[in-house]
């Protein structure tokens, strides 16, 4: 957007064709300032639905408040005994889950024998209840003994070999670097806050020990996520996009930006049965040949946003475009809440129709899904162009609805694609789920301390991430892999994969018969 006039001109000298684009000028000058207010403002105070969120919130406390004194009236013995006699209201116990462990406690009457007669006593049923409780987790220590045996009548001396360590000489075992790396590359907990926490039970890791045992993992995970990596690149839809991350640079005190890519194989929406994966690789700007490198044995389509780095994987035909609607709403959805723009009302309107389509073929395979679309979203595909077109001619060329009538109009195209081939999306929201890890993490750790520190944090996003699509619990995941990764063939190590490894972790989850 053009700036303002420093200096407003002397409107009386002006002729009438002047005087207009002035005012054209100035009106969308206004319009864009008002839309970057409303951002700021939505990024200050949260959108109208993180205000609903924390409506609810203050909801559920003071349910919370509400349920606490019920229960406490409830438990007050009253003082004097009531005459009526109260029918309490059944209420519907909460089964606990089976594949949790149970410890069984069995309390027995403190006599032997019947206190009325001395019989002998006989079991004739019992009384069963359950009581959920939670062990805070602690370390614990595993002394490895082997005995060393001599012969008595020769030299010979034996003993078992040593059990391989997920690293040599290190201390750590499998669960606890399984914990370590879930924390932080999961639940967003940096090293050096863990290192407080532990510190609480009683051991010292400091955070240099905890941030050591990380390199180490990610160069010994290295070759899994190679495979990782094969995998989602071996597929005719692949879903792309990037995000930013704060880099120190070294030597200056100050923070550089460097990029975390993420790829996603998840066609499941098309009826696909194959696993669903991510992989994540990191580079320390966002120059376009990255991409290039990253999908240089891809062929297929790629759904991503509209970054031109990607361009060039379009020339030669053998990777499709297709575009994200999500990011064409998103300009009509801020339009809409800065200034109640009818042409953005009525866009994001249209654009919640083709959704509804969408939610409703979910899971069908393509040749159900390219039906359906031909028959109901193409015709509001084709009036939503016209109405777009028609729109556009009434608005002054610079303003903000212009431009994102703009923006959608130039990827047209691109984004009908999708109505004759079931296979593709409406948008790219499964690239975008794969990279709030990263969002909510940076959001934690501020910037990551080198480049290095991005590569070694693709490792794990890549392999953290590809087990949560395939509904693995992570921390179980890396300390199933870890376990056994040194001592794994090199030639099977796809058998490490998440999806390769789920039977074997249900199978543990499993409550014992």
């Amino acid at each position: 957007m053009d700036d303002a006039p420093a200096i407003l001109p002397d409107l009386d000298k002006l002729d009438p064709a002047a005087l207009k684009a002035l005012v054209v000028g100035l009106h969308g000058y206004i319009e864009h300032l008002r839309l970057v207010i409303a951002k700021l403002r939505r990024t200050q105070f949260g959108r109208k639905s993180e205000k609903v969120a924390r409506q609810i919130e203050q909801l559920e406390l003071q349910l919370e408040g509400l349920e606490a004194i019920r229960t406490a009236q409830v438990q007050r013995p009253e003082k004097e005994p009531s005459t009526k006699t109260a029918r309490p209201n059944p209420t519907k116990r909460r089964t606990l889950p089976a594949h949790l462990r149970r410890e069984v406690y069995t309390h027995l009457p403190e006599e032997e024998d019947c206190p009325e007669c001395g019989g002998i006593l006989r079991k004739f049923g019992e009384d069963i209840s359950e009581m959920l409780e939670y062990i805070p987790a602690s370390f614990l220590v595993i002394r490895h003994v082997r005995p060393k045996l001599s012969c008595a009548l020769c030299a010979c001396v034996l003993q078992a070999p040593a059990p391989t360590r997920p690293m040599d000489r290190g201390m750590a075992g499998p669960g606890l670097l399984a914990h370590v790396l879930t924390a932080k590359f999961s639940d967003h907990l940096p090293l050096y806050r863990q290192s407080q926490i532990y510190a609480r039970e009683g051991v010292d890791l400091d955070r240099s020990t905890l941030a050591r045992w990380v390199g180490e993992a990610s160069h010994l995970l290295e070759p899994l996520v190679e495979v990782l990596r094969r995998y989602v690149i071996k597929t005719d839809k692949l879903h792309g996009d990037d995000t930013p991350l704060p880099v120190l640079a070294p030597g200056t005190g100050r923070t550089k930006t460097g990029r975390f890519w993420t790829y996603v194989r998840d066609s499941r929406p098309a009826g696909d049965k194959m696993p669903p994966a991510v992989w994540f690789t990191y580079s320390p700007d966002r120059k376009g040949e990255h991409p290039q490198r990253h999908l240089a044995d891809f062929r297929g389509i790629l759904q991503a946003d509209a970054y031109s780095g990607f361009n060039k994987l379009y020339e030669d035909g053998l990777i499709q475009e297709a575009p994200c609607m999500a990011h064409i709403r998103r300009k009509f959805y801020d339009l809409m809440e800065a200034h109640q723009s009818p042409i953005a009302t009525e866009a994001v309107e249209r654009i919640a129709a083709l959704y509804q389509i969408e939610r409703e073929i979910r899971g069908h395979p393509p040749y159900q899904r390219r039906e359906v679309r031909t028959a109901r979203a193409r015709p509001l595909l084709n009036s939503m162009h016209d109405w777009l077109e028609a729109s556009l001619s009434r608005l002054p060329r610079k303003s903000e609805t212009a431009a994102a009538i703009h923006y959608a109009l130039a990827r047209w195209n691109a984004l009908v694609r999708y109505l004759d081939d079931g296979r593709i999306e409406l948008d790219n929201t499964a690239a975008e789920r794969a990279l709030r890890a990263v969002v909510v993490g940076r959001k934690n750790y501020l910037f990551a301390g080198s480049d290095s520190g991005g590569v070694r944090a693709a490792v794990f996003y890549s392999l953290i991430g590809s087990a949560k699509l395939n509904g693995l619990d992570p921390e179980a995941y890396l300390r199933h892999v870890l376990t056994r990764i040194a001592d794994h063939p090199i030639t099977r190590i796809e058998e490490l994969l998440p999806w390769n490894v789920a039977p074997s972790l249900s199978a543990a989850n499993q409550p014992a018969a």
